[in-house]
């Protein structure tokens, strides 16, 4: 993609999005410097990163994250400032004005959270066709301690209704919990801390997981692009290891832009649903306002969003892309990690659903090395190096 080169400052370096945020930059001839808490990142060691820092952390310490990105932009002559992560996101959102003279190409906070507060995204959803899981808004603990749990319908899915939870003044990243039973949504509750109020009591979707990701700029969408998920990381459902690229399901593509319509929302945005294997429905599962760990495929597949993204941020006005190759890719340690849950847990313990393949099938199709179409999410012959630290970190977190 040509047209204006910039600066361009890259948050949460660890994380695979930045690292296909780099390289799609690098490629498209910006200087892009990376940050991270580590200071040594994942993104930080693509030969497309042109400077790599420090930072504090930006859930613990949001306002010194903030100060310490403002002085990287100022050091590095940056246009552009592109958080990843959801804490990234709350701090930089919260404190725009520190940023002064740098372009941050997504909503206000007010409509950032509005988008992430699953509860209410959930309430609207309906009003545009989209179909939700049968569900609970639990307010508290004392609410969740009244509540008559034998009577409900499992399996469950207890869900924080913000990813990232605020309680005391602080923040906290919160994980989804699955409960087959009352006793198991009992012992759950007794490990959540206040933070993951409000939480939804949701009915468990079962099929594979199906995600419409979108570009929406001044009212238009300017790209799109669909996958599916075929293997997850924990295998019982989470962060995909394993996915392809689909045609984007006409009536699907038309209801998730007009959700983000309602949100006036503008930017980049992951509208995630599961299938319901027995019915075939879709069902919404949550709206991720920010880059998406499986990005890379996006950008193998044709659809460039974080170049798309800077350029529109730097008032250039690229032609829209709603067209894209069929592709696959595979996340090699995450997808090594889904193997090795799966043979050393049982599919209780790893709260699988139903029709799961079993141990030996799992094994065989990870054998399955590459099939045509196939890409490496993280080994690029170009570009190996994060590769290499990804593996000596992998290696030492053994």
């Amino acid at each position: 993609m040509t047209g204006t080169a910039a600066g361009v400052l890259v948050t949460d370096g660890e994380q695979r999005a930045a690292l296909a945020v780099v390289r799609s930059l690098g490629r498209a001839g910006h200087r892009v410097y990376v940050c991270s808490t580590r200071g040594r990142s994942l993104a930080g060691a693509s030969r497309y990163a042109a400077g790599e820092a420090r930072t504090p952390d930006p859930l613990r310490e949001p306002a010194a994250f903030v100060e310490a990105l403002a002085a990287l932009a100022r050091r590095w002559d940056v246009a552009v400032v592109l958080p990843i992560a959801e804490p990234a996101l709350l701090a930089v959102l919260g404190a725009r004005e520190r940023l002064a003279g740098c372009r941050v190409p997504f909503p206000d906070l007010e409509r950032f959270r509005a988008i992430s507060d699953k509860a209410h995204l959930l309430a609207v959803a309906p009003e545009v066709g989209i179909a939700i899981p049968a569900q609970q808004l639990v307010p508290s603990p004392a609410a969740l301690a009244e509540l008559d749990l034998d009577a409900l319908c499992y399996p469950l899915v207890l869900k924080p209704a913000r990813s990232v939870g605020e309680a005391g003044g602080e923040r906290r990243k919160l994980a989804v919990r699955h409960a087959a039973d009352a006793a198991e949504v009992r012992r759950v509750a007794r490990e959540l801390p206040a933070a993951a109020f409000p939480l939804l009591l949701q009915q468990r979707v079962v099929g594979p997981g199906i995600g419409i990701f979108l570009l929406r700029w001044r009212g238009e969408t300017v790209a799109a692009f669909a996958h599916r998920r075929l293997r997850e990381k924990p295998p019982s459902g989470g962060i995909s290891v394993y996915r392809e690229s689909i045609a984007a399901p006409p009536e699907l593509l038309a209801r998730s832009q007009a959700l983000l319509e309602r949100f006036d929302w503008e930017g980049v945005a992951m509208v995630e649903y599961k299938v319901d294997a027995a019915s075939g429905r879709p069902y919404l599962m949550e709206v991720n306002g920010r880059f998406w760990g499986s990005l890379q495929l996006a950008v193998d597949a044709g659809v460039d969003f974080p170049a798309l993204l800077v350029a529109l941020a730097l008032g250039e006005r690229p032609a829209p892309v709603r067209i894209w190759r069929a592709v696959r890719s595979r996340w090699w340690w995450g997808d090594v990690d889904h193997l090795l849950a799966r043979l050393r847990r049982s599919e209780r313990e790893l709260a699988l659903p139903p029709g799961s393949p079993g141990r030996l099938r799992t094994v065989v199709e990870f054998l399955r090395l590459w099939r045509p179409g196939d890409r490496n999410e993280i080994l690029r012959w170009t570009d190996p190096r994060p590769f290499l630290r990804e593996t000596l970190e992998w290696i030492q977190g053994r």
